[in-house]
């Protein structure tokens, strides 16, 4: 389809269409350029072109119990009122060819440029200070038992047994305030949390303070993630045994953690913590300096908790100003449930049949969250409240509402002169 003399020279029909509130933050600029990236952009004209299949991705997201021809009819609908288009939604078939050939790889492109934190200066909760509050966390989803899935996400789990369904993992770091995932991995359940997460720890930025649960500790991930140049508060668990380097005064205590693959003597333990004493530097590969914080939760049964931090001094974060903020680790699992339950729908599988269409599906739904968790923490800041409480389960039935709203400037963003002889469409 060609379109000339509406949008300042040649273009087509499927260039009108938008997605609402949500193109402002999913430009067509950066699905262009996703798109020739990878080299995915169609050959011929097509009723549906590389982009539009990615505004399609994110109306299958939005409308998980619609099926293809049903979300296409809501996308392009409006198309069918410019004069003389002439125009019909896409059938199933073609919705299925058209995801096919653009493939995983673009939409995850898409996300990995505009997933950002999206708290300002001003968001309520935000903040330890000078650090952005990030989480990392992990979950799975379950997909199709179909003979194609099982072959890149199989039945077999990381922990040893065999589940229901092939089950893709997710392991992502997001905004604990907003919580707008900015980065994501996706793997089969034979590769655990601590695994995924490897790969996320170079996204991290210096104005962070990613928080942690016991299960992502381990001597080289702690080192890799303070490469990216963020702090880290972590929990650990019972059976590491930092050892002692001197008490401060707010009752957290400095400690020297060794590397246990190095397989070092006491004596060469006993000199590294000599070292750290004086000041001396360490070889970050056979030791690192922490700073350890304990406490007890009255009303978990005096459940005791440890957590390692990277800032070591507290002036600049007090044991309770940690102790306080690493529960706000559990906005992330918030984030999560908002996207399985409430956006995706409770106890749904995917609906990809074949393991590249999983992954484009899992990309688009990182997307789709990423936008609507962003909508929200502007409006909240705007508001002056906290987002974290407007962030609720009806996120995704409000940008629903704008992506469905009747009135054609949310579907169209440019519609041809009422003239159809001012027009050239084929």
């Amino acid at each position: 389809m060609i379109l000339s003399g509406v949008l300042g020279g040649p273009g087509r029909l499927t260039d009108l269409v938008a997605v609402g509130a949500l193109t402002a933050l999913i430009p067509r600029q950066v699905l262009d350029g996703a798109i020739a990236t990878h080299e995915c952009r169609e050959r011929r004209v097509r009723k549906l072109p590389a982009h539009m299949v990615v505004y399609l991705l994110i109306a299958l997201c939005l409308f998980p119990d619609d099926d293809y021809e049903e979300l296409a009819e809501k996308l392009t609908g409006m198309l069918a009122f410019v004069p003389g288009s002439r125009w019909e939604p896409p059938t199933r078939g073609a919705v299925t060819q058209a995801r096919q050939r653009l493939g995983a790889e673009p939409v995850k492109e898409v996300f990995e440029r505009v997933a950002r934190p999206a708290a300002s200066a001003t968001t309520a909760g935000a903040w330890l200070g000078r650090r952005r509050l990030m989480a990392i966390d992990g979950f799975v989803l379950d997909l199709p038992d179909t003979p194609a899935n099982p072959e890149e996400f199989p039945k077999d789990s990381a922990g040893g047994y065999e589940t229901a369904f092939a089950q893709a993992r997710v392991v992502a770091i997001s905004e604990c305030a907003s919580h707008a995932i900015v980065a994501a991995d996706v793997s089969g359940c034979w590769d655990g949390e601590q695994t995924l997460a490897y790969s996320l720890y170079e996204r991290l930025e210096e104005d962070m303070l990613l928080l942690a649960d016991r299960g992502f500790y381990s001597f080289y991930a702690w080192g890799q993630a303070r490469r990216s140049g963020a702090q880290l508060l972590w929990r650990v668990q019972a059976g590491l045994r930092p050892d002692w380097l001197r008490d401060l005064e707010d009752g957290s205590w400095l400690a020297v953690i060794t590397n246990p693959v190095v397989g070092l003597h006491k004596s060469q333990k006993a000199r590294l913590r000599e070292d750290a004493r004086q000041g001396r530097p360490l070889d970050p590969d056979r030791a690192v300096i922490v700073r350890v914080v304990d406490y007890t939760v009255p009303d978990r049964k005096g459940d005791h908790i440890r957590l390692i931090t990277s800032i070591l001094d507290p002036a600049e974060a007090t044991a309770e100003d940690l102790a306080h903020c690493y529960h706000d680790r559990w906005e992330a699992e918030t984030g999560i449930d908002q996207l399985k339950t409430h956006l995706r729908g409770p106890g749904r599988i995917l609906r990809s049949r074949t393991p590249d269409l999983v992954r484009q599906e899992i990309w688009a739904y990182l997307l789709i969250h990423w936008a609507a968790a962003t909508l929200i923490c502007v409006a909240a800041t705007t508001a002056g409240t906290d987002c974290k409480v407007r962030s609720g389960t009806d996120q995704t039935k409000d940008v629903s509402e704008w992506y469905a709203k009747p009135d054609s400037q949310y579907i169209v963003r440019a519609m041809p002169p009422d003239d159809p002889t001012k027009n050239n469409w084929c």
